[in-house]
């Protein structure tokens, strides 16, 4: 089960100085081809005796300082970034043929940053983050269920829903962005940006 590319390369001459601009014109490119969810990206982290886990997350926002994600703190992801903020990140854009990896450290952001995004939320959704006591054992799916019709009546449609304290953005500043581009006969281009030791990024290219 295999399909061979047959995208156009990725050349070192094409690509932007910095990481995170590249990283910006593949994910416009991303947005406006017609995939589903661009902004779905796997995060893994791993815990304090470094056994890995990974999830599917979206992408709310990325600038010069990295990526932002939300989560509920007391989730599995959360605990561990707790005791180890090493964190990566793939964005999977199969259709293109392209992969961003991204590895680096993970920060919570403030909560005045948290609670602008959260009030952005659809209600359902600011609700759903009080109901869910994410990554813990629950009895039946009833359950969840009538924690969130009590949170319906108490917060109907319209009323402000405050952010919970167990509830919050991280931020995923990079030390090393890779650029993935599926080639024919598996010759793939693949380029990484690595933080250099006095500032700035040096790219270096990786054998497929």
């Amino acid at each position: 089960m295999r399909r061979q590319y047959r995208a156009a390369g990725l050349d070192e001459s094409a690509l932007a100085a910095e990481p995170m601009e590249q990283f910006d014109r593949w994910f416009a490119a991303a947005a406006t081809s017609g995939l589903d969810e661009p902004n779905a990206m796997v995060v893994s982290t791993a815990d304090a005796e470094g056994r890995p886990s990974a999830r599917t997350v979206l992408l709310k926002g990325f600038d010069r300082r990295g990526f932002v994600f939300f989560s509920n703190h007391g989730s599995r992801k959360g605990a561990e970034l707790e005791v180890n903020p090493q964190v990566a990140l793939l964005f999977p854009w199969h259709p293109l043929a392209r992969q961003v990896i991204v590895q680096g450290r993970a920060e919570r952001i403030g909560r005045d940053e948290t609670a602008a995004y959260f009030r952005s939320r659809p209600h359902g959704s600011q609700l759903g983050a009080w109901a869910s006591e994410q990554s813990r054992p629950i009895g039946t799916r009833e359950e969840l269920e009538r924690r969130y019709a009590e949170l319906a009546a108490r917060y109907p449609e319209g009323a402000d829903v405050p952010p919970p304290p167990f509830w919050g953005g991280y931020r995923v500043a990079p030390s090393s962005v890779e650029f993935w581009q599926g080639r024919e006969n598996r010759l793939h281009d693949r380029l990484r940006y690595e933080a250099a030791p006095g500032g700035g990024w040096q790219v270096r290219r990786l054998q497929p």
